[in-house]
């Protein structure tokens, strides 16, 4: 029961019951009481944590999402004073794990990280179990990174204004490559779609692996692909990219240019990561892991190693539970609606 139920409830009993003599007597025992669980209660929080935290990745060990985690907790158990143990638990595009810490008891001990499709994109996706927005409070973004716009070399357009054109004169044989329904390769070149006026013929793959091998060999046309993942491939002459989807341009890839700058503004995907604990946890606790974040962002072996990840860090005031609240919400608002109008449906 909350602190400020116990009060009400001594003064309901007393007035019921015509214990006018002793109510001051219980009202004062009930706030006593009151006051004792608010200090436990505080206690509690400030010795936040006294055991091991489970991160939950949503997805399987050895991919991007934990290679971010690994890296992050091994600098955070510094800051936290205690070990972050990293738990895969898989499927269903991820919405089983972030369902996992939904259900989890609020008390900072399970948390959960996640990205722009498990925490946004899978709830125009799917029926979920939970709330994206209510049943999960936001701790603070950590990285993100955009997409590369690829096609195969033998596709003649030299900028990115050339081959919109291309793909309109050819859009009934052009072939784009995705990573299954609502994955962000898909969002991204329904995107295009929408913003140029173009219709595609998708091919899905199973994996960004076996689609952009399939790009370098010529057997699909056009493919929106991860930044870190692509820009090897990019770097080697193996495919052609034409901007990043961003509006500034990418420290990693300074020499490719943005899509504003390409010619087509406004073609902007970021794929961004962020930490959520279950609805309910105490302000203290997410404050503790707040700062824990914040302090590893700002560890120059950190940020180095998320550089050469191909991530980016964002500003400091950027790193705050309200700015990932308000950041997360405003892509909701903007992508639920081009995934729900392309009739898109988790697999």
């Amino acid at each position: 029961m909350r602190i400020s139920g116990i009060v009400a409830l001594g003064a309901r009993v007393a007035a019921e019951h015509g214990m006018k003599p002793h109510r001051r007597r219980f009202l004062r025992l009930a706030s006593g009481v009151a006051a004792l669980l608010a200090a436990s209660q505080a206690a509690w929080a400030q010795a936040y944590p006294s055991r091991p935290i489970t991160i939950v990745v949503p997805f399987t060990a050895g991919g991007p999402t934990d290679a971010l985690v690994r890296t992050l907790s091994e600098r955070m158990r510094i800051s936290l004073g205690q070990p972050l143990i990293v738990e895969n638990v898989t499927g269903a595009a991820g919405t089983i794990g972030v369902g996992h810490v939904a259900r989890a008891a609020p008390d900072g001990y399970t948390v959960s990280v996640g990205h722009w499709s498990t925490h946004v994109i899978n709830g125009a996706l799917y029926p979920l179990p939970f709330d994206l927005l209510r049943d999960l409070e936001p701790v603070s973004l950590l990285t993100s990174y955009p997409m590369l716009l690829l096609t195969r070399n033998a596709v003649p357009a030299k900028n990115l204004t050339e081959l919109t054109a291309w793909l309109k004169a050819n859009q009934e044989k052009v072939s784009v490559g995705t990573i299954g329904v609502g994955s962000a390769a898909h969002v991204a070149a329904v995107y295009y779609e929408h913003l140029a006026g173009l219709k595609f013929q998708f091919v899905p793959y199973r994996g960004a692996a076996p689609a952009l091998q399939d790009l370098i060999a010529g057997r699909i046309d056009v493919l929106f692909d991860h930044l870190p993942n692509a820009l090897p491939q990019v770097r080697e002459g193996k495919v052609k990219a034409f901007a990043v989807t961003a509006n500034t341009r990418s420290p990693t890839a300074p020499d490719i240019p943005t899509v504003d700058e390409a010619g087509l503004a406004g073609l902007y995907i970021n794929i961004w990561y962020g930490l959520w604990v279950p609805k309910g946890t105490p302000a203290q606790v997410k404050a503790r892991l707040n700062a824990a974040v914040v302090d590893t962002l700002a560890d120059p072996k950190v940020r180095q190693q998320l550089s050469d990840l191909g991530q980016l860090i964002p500003p400091r005031d950027q790193q705050t539970p309200e700015a990932l609240a308000a950041y997360q919400k405003a892509e909701i608002e903007k992508w639920w609606p081009i995934v729900k109008a392309a009739n898109m449906k988790g697999e």
